[in-house]
């Protein structure tokens, strides 16, 4: 566990630091879990300047469809972006791209368990597609599809970097 978030590795992962594009397969998995602390939402309002009271304020959110505060969508999404940046595929992938579907609000409180799968593999351009998902429960809250640059055992001219 590291500041809040839980880390569940794949078997195949579990027992390796780096991951090169040739060690990877269709259907890996990664998961984490993080629950949204008030302190989450107001750090990420802070770094990014989104203050909406949504987020914010109690007494404003009380008002909304949702009767309370919840994360920012972004907030969510970057759990993706943890995932994909230190598990899976981890470090020296590079994002090309992500599509997100934001399904249902996260509020303060709720645990959000991501899911990041591979989906497909470009071996000729070392690129990988990744089914991305966050549930709260059973719920799914937010998904979409991340493309990511994995760096070639064969090509590389020096070790990725250790977590």
């Amino acid at each position: 566990m590291i500041a809040g978030i839980v880390l569940a590795r794949h078997a195949t992962l579990a027992t390796r630091k780096l991951v090169y594009f040739e060690d990877l397969s269709v259907g890996m998995t990664e998961t984490l879990s993080k629950t949204i602390a008030s302190s989450d939402v107001v750090g990420f309002a802070q770094l990014t300047g989104d203050r909406n009271p949504i987020h914010l304020s109690e007494h404003f959110a009380a008002k909304t469809q949702f009767g309370k505060r919840i994360a920012h969508g972004l907030y969510t999404a970057g759990l993706i972006s943890a995932v994909l940046g230190t598990r899976l595929p981890g470090p020296g992938a590079v994002y090309i791209s992500q599509t997100l579907n934001f399904r249902a609000p996260v509020k303060i409180g709720d645990r959000v368990d991501v899911t990041v799968t591979v989906a497909e593999l470009i071996p000729e351009r070392q690129r990988a597609r990744l089914a991305c998902s966050c549930k709260v429960g059973e719920e799914i809250v937010l998904d979409g599809e991340a493309w990511v640059k994995v760096p070639s055992a064969a090509k590389s001219k020096r070790p990725l970097p250790r977590l």
